[in-house]
């Protein structure tokens, strides 16, 4: 279950107060996974799992079912919620997984051991257990050396880890380029043999996991090692060598690293730049991504065309440019010719011109309109298409300075009607 927005110190208070209470009822209990990592790495984690020796009834006998959610009780699972601002824990009883069938869920599960437990989990960076009254930190896979190290390794038999679940493939490239480690030996040659089985990945996950990849530091490093595994060639198929010349793919993901504000449909956007309109319009499609999404990358994408190409925006008349400024996603756009200003591709006085005039006042960038549509009707403007011409006009009029009051307006769409 994603994280809810929470307060960081709330959070931790409520993940240890669900340890203490579990361990007060005579249950092994630590916290798991990823936040173990993160407190290692000294960053704030930004949630909280706990494995336990108690299982599922357990958890929601002494929390209460209407504070936990059952939710994963099949695989162990119980989401026990905090009060406001605090967040959410998943407690996990420490199992064993039975066999894969589908590439995601295990076909059932067993009860086992915290040591048990760790052997089942992807990397050795997520395998850990805390105690968050004490610090101690009880490691049965090689997890710390490898944080010491800077390493992503796979626990056990990596093919086996990554046969259970073809997503860990992809979670492997994001970790490794995120903290800036490096992807051991046999885990990525399981990767680059197995990259095939990323297809059978429902499109959902595998989205969600290009927009961690791609939002967040180390987002060239994540496109590079996606491309030298092989895996770019199965979740970002239309855009990725050998789709596109190699130079391009290096270019693109030069640009990208160079963004403030990343987002996915920035990124598509900036690796679709060369590839077409239909091709990019197929990416989203095929990771089923928002209608807001696949928008925002196709508009980003026609506005690179429309600003960052030949000719100086600044020397246009205002109506023209005006649409691409106050537009929603307008700081997405800056922030896209901006970065490709920065790698050498175009003019850096024009995308310091256009940050500009984003970042005016929203009434001087859109000023309310001088006439409406009832009242052009009013003055004699025939309708449909006449009152849809005359509104336009208008509105170029007086984003160009050439009127500034209603009377003007009415006048001058009359005049061309």
């Amino acid at each position: 279950m994603p994280a809810i927005p929470c307060d960081p110190a709330l959070a931790r208070e409520f993940a240890a107060q669900v340890v203490h209470g579990l361990r007060g009822a005579g249950h092994e209990t630590y916290w798991a996974g990823g936040c173990v990592r993160d407190e290692l790495l000294g960053r704030i984690p930004a949630d909280y799992d706990v494995a336990t020796a108690a299982r599922p009834d357990d958890v929601r006998r002494l929390f209460g079912r209407g504070r936990t959610l059952a939710i994963g009780a099949a695989f162990g699972v119980i989401t026990v919620l905090g009060p406001k601002n605090a967040g959410q824990v998943e407690v996990a009883t420490f199992r064993a997984d039975a066999p894969y069938t589908d590439g995601r869920h295990p076909a059932g599960v067993t009860f086992c051991s915290a040591r048990e437990d760790a052997q089942r989990r992807d990397f050795t960076i997520n395998g850990l257990f805390l105690d968050p009254a004490t610090g101690e930190v009880h490691d049965f896979v090689g997890g710390r050396a490898d944080l010491a190290d800077g390493i992503v390794r796979a626990i056990g038999v990596p093919a086996m880890r990554f046969g259970e679940d073809h997503l860990r493939m992809l979670r492997a490239v994001r970790f490794t380029a995120f903290f800036g480690f490096v992807l051991e030996h046999d885990t990525r040659a399981a990767i680059e043999r197995m990259t095939h089985l990323v297809a059978s990945v429902s499109p959902e996950r595998v989205a969600a996991e290009l927009r961690a990849m791609l939002s967040r530091p180390g987002r060239r490093e994540a496109l590079e090692l996606l491309a030298d595994t092989g895996l770019a060639r199965e979740v970002l198929t239309e855009v990725a060598p050998p789709a596109i010349p190699a130079a391009r793919w290096q270019e693109a993901t030069r640009i990208v690293a160079a963004f403030d504000e990343p987002d996915l449909p920035m990124a598509l956007a900036t690796l679709a730049e060369h590839a077409g309109t239909d091709v990019l319009a197929r990416i989203p499609s095929r990771l089923r991504l928002s209608n807001r999404e696949a928008k925002q990358a196709a508009w980003i994408h026609a506005g690179v065309v429309a600003l960052a190409g030949p000719g100086d925006p600044a020397t246009q008349p205002w109506s023209r440019v005006q649409p691409w400024v106050a537009h929603e996603h307008a700081a997405a756009l800056a922030d896209v010719i901006r970065a490709r200003a920065a790698c050498g591709h175009g003019d850096p006085a024009v995308a310091a011109w256009l940050t500009a005039q984003v970042g005016r006042p929203r009434l001087e960038i859109d000023p309310p309109p001088l006439v409406t549509g009832d009242e052009l009707l009013a003055a004699g403007v025939p309708p449909g298409k006449p009152i849809g011409a005359a509104l336009t006009r208008v509105r170029a009029l007086q984003l160009d300075g050439g009127i500034t009051t209603k009377g003007e307006a009415i006048a001058a769409a009359l005049n061309g009607a």
